[in-house]
């Protein structure tokens, strides 16, 4: 009996995780404290949200084509899909990040409701968010090391919450965005 040995050389990613959960989360929450930039007018600024919710509508598409491919043991797919949720998350910061940068906070208009209901979204989603990206990075590193059984019981996180923020963060910009 022989037995196969992996030659799969596994790389320690905590440290890139950690660097990148930092300086994202830490933009993001510098940039929510700032005023926007003064006079900006090089083009509409009030289009950066809606190519957010452009880019968490990709994501989020992706994500479910990955989840489905997965579940039918299509795991070429499903790595193609994950890169491409990946790639939209990726435009969306710079987009997201981009808006805070260049203007000032829109406050929510609604009331009753609504109002509670906005804001239960968006308090989730920006906790979620948060969470998301070392969780995301982790597991996509768990499967480049081949850590196929630990890729899979942090995944069965991941995945959902996942789609939960890029959801969640399409129906934040429909409910304010008659209020930019």
């Amino acid at each position: 009996m022989s037995e196969t040995v992996s030659t799969h050389k596994k790389r320690n990613y905590k440290p890139l995780i950690i660097i990148v959960t930092i300086i994202v989360n830490g933009l993001v929450a510098v940039l929510s404290g700032m005023p926007g930039y003064e006079n900006f007018d090089a083009f509409d600024v009030k289009l950066l949200p809606m190519f957010n919710a452009i880019f968490n509508s990709f994501t989020f598409l992706f994500l479910l084509a990955a989840l489905i491919s997965i579940i039918k043991r299509k795991v070429t797919w499903h790595k193609r899909f994950i890169y491409a949720a990946f790639t939209t998350t990726t435009f969306f910061l710079i987009t997201y990040v981009a808006h805070h940068f260049l203007s000032t906070s829109t406050a929510y208009g609604g009331e009753g409701f609504l109002r509670y209901f906005y804001y239960f979204i968006l308090i989730t989603h920006i906790v979620l968010a948060a969470v998301i990206v070392p969780l995301a990075l982790t597991t996509v590193t768990r499967a480049w090391n081949m850590e196929n059984e630990r890729h899979k019981k942090i995944a069965r996180w991941t995945m959902p919450l996942w789609l939960y923020v890029s959801f969640t963060g399409v129906l934040v910009y429909l409910m304010i965005s008659p209020y930019y």
